[in-house]
Formats: structure tokens, sequence, C-alpha cells
């Protein structure tokens, strides 16, 4: 039987995949005591990039949106791997959202809203964190957001 986080995830119509294995010389998290840290996810959708481009120029801010949700996917997939269970997180702490742009694109903060307002609904009050929302010149393979976390785990 499913634990309630997955559970709720299934109710926002999420299945969390397979978690994405490194495509450079890096390890996807990292457990240091309590805390948990990923690796930058990317929109994968499928073992795909859902979303390629820069916002601002090919993608607008609710397709940045959506992508920034899937990298959130993506986090809570290696969360599972590292804890074999995600009733084990306590918390989210901070989150910082790498958004490619064009230099006139302004909106990444509401491009960073797609990826908490799920790790809220997904993880309620445990989902609340600090985050950065940042402008990037382009991002790993064309993907329009990239994000990683900081976990506080039990």
């Amino acid at each position: 039987m499913a634990n309630a986080i997955e559970k709720k995830l299934l109710e926002l119509g999420v299945e969390l995949p397979d978690a994405a294995t490194p495509v450079a010389n890096y390890v996807p998290f990292v457990q240091s005591g309590s805390l948990l840290m990923t690796s930058g996810q990317l929109p994968l959708k499928d073992g795909k990039l859902m979303a390629m481009g820069l916002l601002g120029r090919e993608l607008g801010t609710e397709a940045g949106k959506l992508a920034a949700k899937w990298c959130s996917v993506n986090i809570l997939a290696q969360a599972r791997t590292a804890l074999g269970d995600l009733e084990r997180i306590k918390r989210i702490v901070k989150i910082t959202v790498y958004v490619a742009s064009t230099p006139d694109f302004t909106d990444q903060h509401l491009v960073a809203n797609g990826a908490s307002d799920f790790l809220v609904a997904a993880l309620g009050e445990r989902g609340r964190h600090a985050r950065a929302a940042v402008g990037m010149a382009s991002l790993p393979m064309n993907a329009p957001v990239e994000i990683d976390a900081v976990i506080e785990v039990a």
C-alpha cells in the first residue's frame, strides 16, 4: 500500500517516475546528517524533456511553471530513491530554481511557483520552503528549468 505522500501524488495525477540517472560526473543526491541535497533536476517526463528553450522566447510563463513542476516531481523521485520512503521527509528546506530565459524576461519567480505550488500540494506544510529563482543564459540539454533541493529528513 502506498504511503500518504504517494497517495496524495496520485490524487494530484502524478505517478513518481524512477529517479533519473546522472548524465555527467556527479551523484544525484548526497545525504549529510539529517539533510538530503539533490543535484539539479530537469523537467523530465516519461524519460524525456517535456519542454525545451528559453523563457521569453520559445516558452511562456505557464509552460515554465509546468516545467518547474516536473523538476519537483523528479526531486521527489530522487528523494524516494535516497530514502526508500517519502514519509521520511520532514520538510523541504530550500529549492533553487534556475530559469533559462532571455535577458528581458523577469518572471523567474512566477516560473518557480510551479515548483513551490506542487511541493506544497504534495507535502502540505512539509513542502513549504525558502527558495531562490534566478535567470540563466542556458541550461543543460536546452532545458528551460533546473531545480535543486535541500531536504530535512528523519
